[in-house]
């Protein structure tokens, strides 16, 4: 038996897949998390083997989660299931040690086998995200720039954008506020950009933050 945290802030969503779980005989939903903070507690707790993690909680994103998860169960797999398209977050995501990433606008039999699949130890990769993954291998021009950053840079890139100030930023990762300032200017130079608006600019038009 597969057992299930479901992390998201709506409780709707939770309902519908608890509804649709229910019907797989493999499957169960143990635990389910509205914040960042319940996930961890649940994920800590044991008793889980997948969680199906969405990118927008409300105390923290589900990118610092996943970081957080990692370090306190590096085997458990998580299974990013969010909104967002696969050209925004799945790369970085991914190299943040997501198991996999789906889109919430996926067919249900595909949520099925990517349980299943990173249930198993594996990873799950999506035709879309194979194709961004290729385009990324490739080089191919019109990638986006975010997707050449780091997880850890990515992580501090969507903390800037949304008005983190480095402090606050070096407080929630406990890190130096003199790491965080060269993470920032690492993020600059790669992106080509000069300042923290421009990111924030460049993340809103992207769909990377709300």
């Amino acid at each position: 038996m597969i057992r299930l945290l479901i992390a998201d802030d709506h409780a709707i969503v939770r309902a519908g897949l608890k509804q649709f779980i229910a019907g797989e005989i493999d499957m169960e939903v143990a635990a389910e998390a509205g914040t960042g903070a319940e996930a961890l507690a649940a994920a800590t707790r044991g008793g889980i083997d997948v969680v199906l993690l969405d990118i927008s909680l409300p105390d923290q994103s589900g990118v610092d989660v996943l970081k957080r998860l990692k370090r306190v169960r590096p085997q458990l797999p998580v299974l990013i299931l969010s909104g967002y398209s696969e050209q925004q977050y799945a790369i970085n995501l991914l190299r943040a040690g997501a198991a996999g990433y789906l889109n919430k606008e996926a067919a249900s039999s595909e949520l099925v086998s990517a349980i299943r699949t990173v249930a198993q130890g594996r990873r799950y990769v999506s035709p879309a995200i194979m194709q961004v993954l290729a385009a990324d291998l490739a080089g191919e021009p019109g990638k986006p720039l975010h997707a050449q950053l780091s997880a850890r840079e990515f992580q501090i890139f969507r903390k800037l954008a949304e008005g983190a100030a480095v402090s606050q930023i070096a407080e929630d990762l406990h890190l130096s506020v003199k790491t965080v300032s060269t993470y920032r200017t690492r993020i600059l130079e790669k992106m080509s950009m000069k300042n923290n608006a421009d990111l924030t600019y460049y993340a809103i038009k992207n769909g990377l933050i709300d």
